[in-house]
C-alpha cells in the first residue's frame, strides 16, 4: 500500500460515497445484482467494471477488496 494508505472492501467504499447498490451500480453501468456479487465476493468485476468502479468510489484500486468475507 503506497503512502500508508489503508485498504477497504469496495462493499464500505460504496457507503462511504453514501450511495445504495442501485446506486452505485448505475454509476458504474452494470446491474444492481453484478454489484452485489462483486461486493459478497461470489463474481470478480471485469477489468472495465474494477476501473469505473476506482473512478466513482475515487479510491485507488490497489486499496479496494474485492470480497466481502474476510474472515
Amino acid at each position: 500500500m503506497a503512502n500508508g494508505e489503508l485498504k477497504i472492501t469496495i462493499k464500505a467504499a460504496r457507503v462511504n460515497c453514501g450511495l445504495t447498490q442501485r446506486e452505485a451500480a448505475e454509476a458504474i453501468g452494470c446491474s444492481r445484482e453484478s454489484l452485489q456479487a462483486y461486493e459478497c465476493g461470489k463474481t470478480i468485476p471485469n477489468w472495465a467494471i474494477v476501473k469505473r468502479i476506482e473512478e466513482v468510489y475515487g479510491i485507488p484500486i490497489d486499496n479496494l477488496i474485492f470480497a466481502g468475507n474476510l474472515t
